[in-house]
């Protein structure tokens, strides 16, 4: 069953983050990742939540994605993480065909 990733991303080093972008989304494809949502206007409907950019990426399941969290393809990117942004971010199983 699919995973996802729900980054809420504040850019703080455009320099940086352009670093991290590159190795993340490499990294995010040799675990086979895919990209759902790469940032794009938001629109909140409800609640306070103001998130910037939103980044949502699609794994084949939960394992998938905590391996790429924790390999070292990945860690190359977490190397500049602190200088290019912050975020929150989240990972949630997807629901099976019904």
């Amino acid at each position: 069953m699919a995973a996802y990733l729900i980054s809420d991303v504040t850019v703080k080093d455009a320099a940086a983050f352009e670093t991290y972008r590159t190795r993340a989304a490499a990294s995010i494809a040799h675990y086979g990742g895919r990209y759902l949502v790469r940032g794009g206007p938001i629109e909140t409907l409800e609640g306070r939540w103001n998130p910037r950019t939103i980044i949502v990426v699609e794994f084949a399941d939960l394992e998938r994605a905590r391996a790429w969290y924790r390999s070292p393809e990945y860690a190359e990117a977490l190397a500049v993480r602190d200088r290019a942004l912050s975020r929150n971010l989240v990972l949630v199983d997807g629901i099976g065909a019904s």
